[in-house]
């Protein structure tokens, strides 16, 4: 049985991942969701503008009501700069999985902290809300995200063919996933 606690700041060697604040309006334009590059990643519109950025926070910050509601800043502890986003979503209480989904701006890429925040959402995963399976998928061509996934020691699934439709061409989805079981060991 999932026991929902919603998104709960957790605190890892170099980052805080916490609940978004208005506060981090002008960090995710300046860092992330202004990037098409970064943005197209995970298939994210792109936010030019502050009340943009505005209405996706509003969005964000009245879901937190919900005990089943998983998104947090990703902040790096030594600037207090917000850098990135993680969530938890596509959670299934029948059947006790779910999928995570990630953004990092690119002046933090190459640094661990993806890998950082992934580990510490599988442990928040599997140790407090019980889930037995959590997925994850990643773009075709997407090296930095397989390589987050393969150090988190996810097992691959399967690939989805032809799933987006971008830049008129077709990409493939990869779709990776850990066990409760697995994690434990």
């Amino acid at each position: 049985m999932l026991i929902h606690l919603g998104t709960q700041t957790i605190d890892t060697r170099r980052l805080i991942l916490r609940a978004f604040h208005h506060t981090d309006n002008d960090d995710m334009l300046t860092y992330w969701v202004s990037d098409p590059k970064i943005q197209s990643l995970y298939s994210e519109p792109t936010y030019t503008t502050t009340e943009e950025v505005k209405e996706l926070l509003d969005k964000y910050i009245n879901s937190y009501g919900r005990s089943d509601y998983y998104r947090w800043a990703i902040v790096e502890k030594e600037s207090n700069i917000c850098i990135g986003q993680i969530a938890i979503f596509l959670v299934d209480n029948k059947n006790h999985f779910c999928e995570i989904e990630y953004a990092l701006g690119s002046k933090f890429h190459r640094k661990g902290y993806a890998t950082e925040a992934v580990k510490s959402i599988l442990d928040f995963s599997f140790n407090k809300l019980n889930f037995n399976k959590v997925q994850v998928c990643h773009k075709e061509g997407n090296i930095a995200s397989q390589g987050v996934i393969r150090k988190c020691n996810f097992t691959y699934e399967g690939t989805l063919r032809d799933f987006f439709y971008m830049n008129g061409k077709y990409i493939n989805r990869l779709y990776y996933s850990m066990l409760k079981d697995e994690y434990v060991k």
